[in-house]
């Protein structure tokens, strides 16, 4: 670390690119602060995946999921609410359809590369998958989806005369891929994970290979990289969140590699990511587990209705928005029966309704989705 070497400028006439070193060799880590950072990193991420075991995680799986997506989206501008994430389109108002649109890519492009990896090593073909997906309809979607750049693109200002960063040539994009990708699968590498995958990510943002939503791929791949390497058993934690909060530090640390070549700030930015993260996500769980034993409470004043009470409840910790068909096709019940339960679960101030509309109402829990607010 005490020798590394982010890249160099190369002219390019009227522009200076920046081509970065490959990072495909030997590290010898020897910053302390690092160190000490990975161990708590490593101690609170396996505390999450523990869940993994404890609890059907798949029926919260789609909240997390939903939570990126908002997340990273917004960082690209997008408006999108969590909740809304779950609502139909017809539900979403004109104006808000195409953000909604891209949280829908970026959940689908999600759920698609998980299931790729059971089939497909962390690698360039399953970058250039979920990049399809992510762009599929929606702004960029003309920028060469799934394909790598064929030209020069830059990181701010208007023109590539004021771009705050210019990542490297076209020409070198594949050659810099396939060094990544030689990275993220050498077994040989003595490399520690989480170091492994931030510097993948860093390097990513700084080939930018794609005209079009590289930051969105690039946060993907954290949770992919955790995934395939065993780290965690389910796509349970996401640093888009963190990202958002940080999101100045994010970029200057970043650019702080290579202006400074200071590779050790972006590691420690990085682990208090992961570490963060992690606890969050700990306490989300712990906090889903007591607002479960609190429903049994709530719910016995029902009644007979009770148990058509509790399947709706177990929809909704994967799907937390509901409307009353939906509530019927779960209880096996004529509407009637369904605007019924809905009263009774608005009473007990467990469902909300949140479009204000006279028909069509849509209800969402309400403190399900505050645990991921």
């Amino acid at each position: 670390m005490k020798n590394f070497n982010s890249g160099t400028y190369i002219n390019r006439g009227s522009f200076k690119a920046f081509m970065p070193a490959p990072i495909h060799r030997n590290w010898e880590i020897d910053n302390m602060e690092v160190i000490k950072l990975l161990s708590q990193a490593d101690r609170q991420l396996g505390r999450l995946d523990m869940y993994s075991e404890y609890v059907n995680i798949d029926l919260y799986i789609s909240m997390h999921v939903a939570k990126e997506a908002t997340q990273s989206s917004r960082i690209e501008g997008t408006q999108t609410k969590m909740e809304e994430a779950f609502m139909e389109e017809r539900d979403i108002s004109p104006g808000h359809r195409d953000d909604w649109q891209e949280v829908q890519n970026y959940i689908a492009a999600m759920n698609e590369a998980v299931k790729q990896l059971h089939r497909l090593p962390f690698s360039s073909r399953l970058i250039r998958q979920t990049h399809k997906i992510l762009l599929r309809g929606v702004r960029g979607a003309h920028k060469y989806p799934g394909e790598y750049r064929s030209s020069q693109n830059w990181i701010g200002g208007a023109t590539l005369k004021d771009a705050v960063f210019i990542p490297p040539p076209h020409s070198e994009v594949p050659e810099l891929v396939s060094d990544m990708e030689k990275f993220a699968n050498d077994e040989q590498t003595l490399m520690p994970d989480l170091l492994k995958i931030a510097l993948i990510h860093y390097q990513f943002e700084t080939i930018h290979p794609f005209l079009y939503g590289n930051g969105r791929v690039g946060r993907l791949l954290i949770t992919l990289y955790l995934v395939s390497r065993g780290i965690l058993k389910q796509p349970i934690l996401y640093l888009s969140d963190f990202f958002e909060c940080h999101r100045q530090l994010y970029f200057d640390n970043l650019m702080r590699v290579r202006t400074h070549h200071d590779i050790g700030q972006w590691f420690k930015y990085f682990l208090m990511g992961v570490i963060e993260t992690s606890r969050q996500g700990i306490r989300t769980f712990d906090d889903i587990m007591q607002l479960q034993k609190s429903m049994d409470e709530r719910l016995s004043p029902l009644g007979i209705r009770a148990a058509d009470a509790q399947k709706v409840i177990q929809y909704m910790y994967n799907k937390p928005i509901i409307d009353a068909a939906a509530v019927a096709e779960i209880i096996g019940k004529s509407n009637v029966s369904a605007y019924k339960l809905i009263a009774d679960l608005e009473k007990a101030e467990i469902i909300e309704e949140i479009t204000g509309a006279q028909r069509g109402k849509v209800y969402r829990f309400r403190e399900y989705v505050q645990l991921f607010n």
